[in-house]
């Protein structure tokens, strides 16, 4: 019998005794609750590991839900029953912790704890998100099939979350079944709708959303214990911990209004020693250690086991922990603040004096701010601030800088100052922008009191960095030239060199590239004459990308050093800027051979050492490749990527602008909202960069709406800027929607060369360019401009072949005027043909499971593999929202997809 049908027996004969074992005389804490209406959930866990343990690919899934839901009780009850069959399954888990700031890596420490061997190694030696990643990878590639665990990941670090992307990226090469359990209330601005949204359901990533319980079950689970069901699913809501909290309440007075309420109740019940225990517990997240409360409450650890047995605690691998976190904050909060001070200081002196292993500084900052110590948090946060950049958690850096400037009133103005800087970088690393600007503008005038000149200068700079980034171009320029003003009255040293490559960098930005190289020549010079390599590379980025888009291809030389030497010396935020800006080279001439490559490899770069704001302009270039390239379903999932992240500004920009000229091409509706989006973010910066594109998809849909005036508007001011900076592609492009519309005839003379051609009326020439660089939707509508109807009809099918229907229209009615006939209607859009936008080959593979063929007979009769089979059917079950065949078909019918 395969893992799935033990699994189907071990479940028949725990489902036997769920409920109808439950009774007034038993005194139980409900967990069989965690069973009731989650048939469903379980049939998905098994099934995913069938898949694993029977082709040694692996799945991930993500279990959400409300606090409370149920997504631990899931899981474990899973693994009881994984466990119970006997298989040849390892199951290893770790948690994240709601410490204020989070411990890096919390969850992987857990695990690598479990594992042991290589993995313990890696961890303990304090080692990159990337490299606990590969080490895990290793580990589960070489050994049995196994259940891996991640627990709370609401609560993860930015290392933790990067080290799911790992996995999410490679989970199919290891036979392994990753279970990430997060809940779903989060905000908007949360990083992991950022990692979430980059796992979309299908393939192998799946989600399962737990529900609360329905009225019918909270009936069930009360009336074995006398309790009125129907008002118990009322106060409650249905939520299975609520539910499970006031059962097992068991008071006799009316049922408890809230959770707190019911687990104080409980608590009560327990004698003294026993509510001692939960007292220190609650102000450790995550799990007590016994060392630990061994260490802070040895003379209560005889109430442990009255915990335990009550359900109050539950055993972990590593000690004790509240059955559920809703139940610890309820005792937590309970507490006098004198009561928590107290705890809180022993907490931190037994971490101080650990039996073993190396100084958690992160926990221990949590419970010196808890505490009230002020000199340990004050030692303790920078150490934590440095241990979680060093591992790419940025934003966890960021808030332990914020812990210790809260602590820090009185202490020195410099030293004050240097720690605001750091927040500010942490910050403005990990898209925390608000906070980055504050705390940098607070740097400089902390340096400028201490009368720091020099270090004034230097945080004037990097501040006029953040805010060039970050769109506040005028700001930047004038903050900039105040660096080099404060700079220059100085002996010269780094700091100057520095602030000669960020003026020269913002004139790149501007697309003053003139401007740029006679700025970065004087950076480079004092670069060389300092011996400071990090300028060099700096500069030798600008100058290299400047060349570039000035149309000089010596400057992919330049910018290509700049890389090499920057990874050499592991200047991460600088190997990251070369990536982007080979990028952005590539896109703004239109040279894409090997870029999309070259994007993913620095993709993996950024994503490994946190470099949030590289990893979304990096994204955003891959969608509007993927526009340029005709692979357009591509592109609309790219910048649905960046687009789900409210924090990110800049490089929306480019991504709304993907989304709205795939709209404006097909003839979908909402466009004209999306750039006018675009262009509120995009007007402010004064940047080509981004206002360009926006001017040229406002020209570009007006001209498919035959609005020749609104292509005037769009284009006119944003032509005049680029010929007054000379930027050819830029001009090429809006000078030629102009063209196309009838409003100029002059060709300008810097204007790139396919739109020079095709205003100089040799439109062949240009779409043989435009197809020798891939971009068949530029070539066709070069074509457009002939007059002959063999190059329309060429462009009628290259149009209708990529899908843009309304370009085509406009074919279509050039040749209809012409008097063509036996002009082909275009294929049908699959998506737009069911309201679950399955694609033509998901509706074939629905019908087929309609029909009752197996996953072999799918594949033998579209000739494809069933490994494709699989992933068809996983797509086609998370679009239609469900979970197995039964439900697809009867999903499908009322759709009205099959008959």
């Amino acid at each position: 019998m395969c893992l799935y049908g033990l699994l189907c027996k071990a479940l028949s004969r725990l489902k036997g005794t769920a409920v109808s074992n439950l009774s007034p005389s038993i005194d139980t804490t409900i967990e069989p609750t965690a069973l009731v209406e989650r048939d469903g959930s379980l049939g998905t866990l098994r099934t995913l590991l069938d898949v694993v343990v029977g082709t040694g690919q692996g799945r991930i899934v993500f279990v959400g839900g409300e606090a409370g839901v149920g997504k631990s009780a899931l899981v474990r009850s899973f693994s009881e029953l994984v466990a119970s069959v006997a298989s040849p399954v390892r199951i290893v888990s770790g948690a994240c912790d709601s410490l204020h700031t989070p411990r890096p890596l919390g969850p992987f420490v857990d695990i690598a704890h479990a594992i042991g061997g290589e993995l313990a190694v890696v961890v303990g030696r304090g080692s990159r998100a990337f490299e606990v990643a590969e080490t895990t990878i290793a580990v589960l590639r070489s050994g049995q099939p196994t259940i891996l665990v991640v627990e709370d990941v609401h609560w993860a670090d930015e290392a933790t979350l990067d080290v799911l992307r790992f996995l999410v990226r490679r989970v199919e090469s290891m036979p392994a079944l990753v279970i990430v359990t997060y809940r779903d209330d989060l905000d908007r601005s949360h990083p992991l709708r950022v990692l979430l949204g980059d796992a979309p359901a299908g393939g192998a990533a799946t989600r399962i959303m737990l529900r609360s319980l329905s009225s019918a079950a909270v009936v069930g689970l009360a009336q074995p214990l006398g309790r009125d069901g129907e008002e118990l699913f009322r106060v409650t809501g249905g939520n299975p911990f609520f539910v499970t909290e006031v059962l097992a309440a068991r008071g006799e007075a009316a049922i408890p209004v809230t959770v707190r309420d019911a687990v104080l109740a409980r608590a009560a019940r327990l004698p003294a020693d026993a509510m001692a225990l939960l007292d220190v517990i609650s102000v450790v997240p995550a799990h007590a250690e016994l060392w630990l409360l061994q260490a802070i409450a040895e003379p209560v650890l005889e109430g442990l086991g009255i915990c335990l047995s009550s359900g109050m605690l539950a055993a972990t691998e590593h000690g004790v922990a509240f059955r559920h976190e809703l139940a610890r904050l309820a005792v937590e909060a309970s507490l006098t603040p004198i009561r928590r001070i107290e705890l809180h200081q022993r907490v931190l002196a037994a971490l101080s004096e650990r039996p073993y292993g190396e100084i958690d500084s992160a926990r221990m900052a949590h419970h010196a701010e808890g505490a009230g110590d002020v000199d340990a948090v004050l030692r303790l946060s920078p150490q934590a601030a440095q241990h979680a950049s060093a591992v790419g958690a940025h934003r966890e850096a960021g808030a332990q800088y914020g812990r210790f400037l809260r602590f820090a009133p009185g202490c020195s103005p410099d030293e004050r100052a240097d720690i605001l800087e750091r927040q500010a970088h942490e910050c403005f690393l990990s898209d925390q922008f608000d906070i980055a600007i504050a705390a940098g503008r607070a740097a400089i005038d902390g340096f400028r009191s201490a009368g720091n000149r020099r270090r004034e200068g230097d945080a004037l700079r990097l501040h006029a960095s953040h805010l060039m980034c970050i769109g506040h171009s005028a700001d930047a320029r004038t903050t900039a030239s105040e660096a080099v003003a404060v700079l220059e009255q100085l002996p010269r040293g780094r700091e100057l060199a520095m602030a000669y490559c960020t003026v020269a960098n913002m004139a790149l930005n501007r697309d003053d590239f003139a401007g740029a190289l006679v700025l970065g020549a004087r950076a480079k010079a004092l670069a060389e004459q300092l011996g400071d390599s990090e300028a060099l590379i700096h500069v030798l980025n600008t100058l290299g990308t400047a060349a570039l888009l000035a149309g000089d291809d010596a400057g992919r030389a330049q910018l290509e050093r700049s890389l090499g030497l920057a990874r050499a010396a592991e200047f991460e935020e600088h190997v990251g800027r070369a990536f982007l800006n080979l990028g952005w080279a590539a896109l703004q001439s239109r040279t894409y051979i090997g870029v999309d490559d070259q994007l993913v490899d620095g993709l993996g770069y950024c994503a490994e050492r946190g470099l949030v704001l590289w990893i979304h302009y990096l994204v955003t270039y891959r969608a509007r490749l993927a526009l340029d390239s005709g692979r357009w379903t591509d592109a609309v999932e790219l910048a649905q990527q960046v687009m789900r992240d409210p924090r990110t500004k800049l490089p929306r920009i480019t991504s709304i602008v993907v989304m709205a000229l795939v709209r404006a091409r097909r003839g979908d509706p909402e466009v004209r909202p999306l750039l006018d989006d675009a262009t509120l973010l995009a007007t402010p910066t004064g940047e080509l960069q981004f206002i360009a594109p926006v001017a040229a998809a406002l020209a570009e849909h007006a001209w498919l709406s035959d609005r020749a005036a609104d292509v005037d508007a769009a284009t006119g001011a944003t032509l005049a800027t680029a010929i007054d900076r000379g930027s050819p592609w830029i001009i090429g492009e809006l000078a030629c929607w102009r063209w196309r519309c009838g409003l100029d005839q002059i060709v300008p003379h810097n204007a790139a060369e396919p739109y020079a051609l095709e205003m100089a009326g040799d439109w062949a020439g240009a779409a043989n360019f435009w197809s020798d660089r891939g971009c068949p939707y530029e070539a066709a509508v070069a074509r457009l401009g002939s007059n002959d109807e063999l190059a329309l009809r060429q462009s009628l099918d290259e149009l209708q072949h990529i899908g843009a229907t309304a370009t085509a229209g406009l074919a279509t009615r050039r040749l209809r005027a012409m008097g063509a006939r036996g002009l082909p209607r275009g294929p049908r859009t699959p998506t737009k043909a069911n309201s679950a936008r399955l694609t033509s080959r998901e509706l074939d593979v629905l019908a087929m499971i309609v029909e009752g063929l197996r996953y072999n007979d799918i594949a033998a009769r579209l000739y494809v593999s069933p490994k494709t089979v699989d992933h068809h059917v996983t797509s086609v079950f998370a679009k239609l929202g469900v979970h197995n065949r039964s439900g697809a078909v009867e999903e499908a019918k009322q759709l009205g997809l099959v008959d």
